[in-house]
């Protein structure tokens, strides 16, 4: 299992060996800002998605051939290894990173990006918070913008934009209004809920993930969002779900994408990507905040 302190230096370790034989097929990008309403969105323009889009196309035809969903992570790709996290969580490079050291977190075994997440799952993810100053999320479920069927969570560090600010809705996050523990932040217009954290949970992985557990418990009632029995089983509706050291975020979804831009758990937190130019200057027209009422559920 892994060693305490060594997470981040595997990670690099096995990002350059994956990029050398090949394995890592890195999406190069650049980026613009654009600015609604107090929020400094950060766009990625995705210059190559063909590589990508090949493999999703050979996945769905070894799925049409055998009968069954692709699953890449059943058996995962060796080279992008980097650790196991537990006995029920292992850690891998994201094959078609669009961030840096983006990493997945995945269940060992079978479980569905539709099920509600377990303790084991949060235990894994403060494991990776822990040695990782960053931003975990789930995109639980297609119209989260989960692509995967196999249950993971990812992780990118922090901060996500270029100018330093750790995540673009930040100013919203700084002046959430709360209501006992669960926070709104008036400047987001779709529904949402937010718990802040202590720091100091990253000492202990197991007790943050006790904690947190019992939070996202609070977060989905506050939404509405259940499981098949209680708060267990598979989720009643998709959502995102974002957790850095200082808090945790849930957002309901409806669908994937509007118009074409494609939002997931990054897409929500103000670190969106399109194809083209072309879907640039639409998203500028049309505006981030618009796409993200027409992916969430409008206040």
């Amino acid at each position: 299992m892994l060693q305490p302190g060594t997470l981040w230096k595997r990670t690099q370790e096995q990002t350059q060996f994956a990029l050398e034989c090949g394995a890592l097929q890195s999406i190069p990008t650049e980026y613009q800002f654009i600015e609604q309403d107090g929020i400094l969105f950060f766009v990625r323009i995705v210059s190559n998605l063909a590589r990508k889009e090949k493999a999703k196309q050979q996945q769905n035809q070894k799925s049409e051939t055998s009968g069954k969903p692709f699953n890449p992570f059943l058996p995962y790709e060796k080279d992008l290894f980097v650790a196991d996290l537990s006995p029920t969580h292992l850690c891998l490079l994201n094959k078609y990173n669009v961030v840096d050291h983006h990493l997945l977190i995945v269940t060992r075994e079978f479980e569905h990006q539709e099920n509600l997440l377990t303790l084991q799952d949060f235990e894994a993810l403060w494991m990776g918070l822990a040695e990782i100053d960053g931003f975990v999320f789930y995109n639980a479920g297609a119209d989260a913008g989960a692509s995967q069927r196999h249950k993971h969570l990812q992780l990118v560090q922090l901060p996500l934009v270029p100018n330093g600010v750790k995540v673009p809705i930040e100013p919203a996050i700084n002046s959430a209004q709360f209501l006992g523990a669960i926070g709104n932040c008036p400047q987001l217009p779709f529904i949402h809920a937010l718990i802040r954290l202590d720091p100091l949970l990253v000492r202990s992985p197991q007790d943050a993930a006790a904690t947190t557990l019992e939070y996202y418990y609070n977060l989905l009632a506050k939404v509405g969002i259940h499981g098949e029995n209680g708060m267990v089983g598979k989720q009643s509706a998709a959502y995102n779900l974002m957790i850095t050291r200082e808090w945790m975020l849930l957002i309901p979804r409806v669908q994937e994408s509007f118009e074409g831009i494609l939002v997931n758990s990054l897409g929500c937190c103000g670190a969106m990507l399109v194809k083209t130019e072309e879907q640039l200057q639409h998203l500028k027209e049309i505006t981030p905040f618009t796409v993200l009422r027409n992916v969430c559920i409008p206040k």
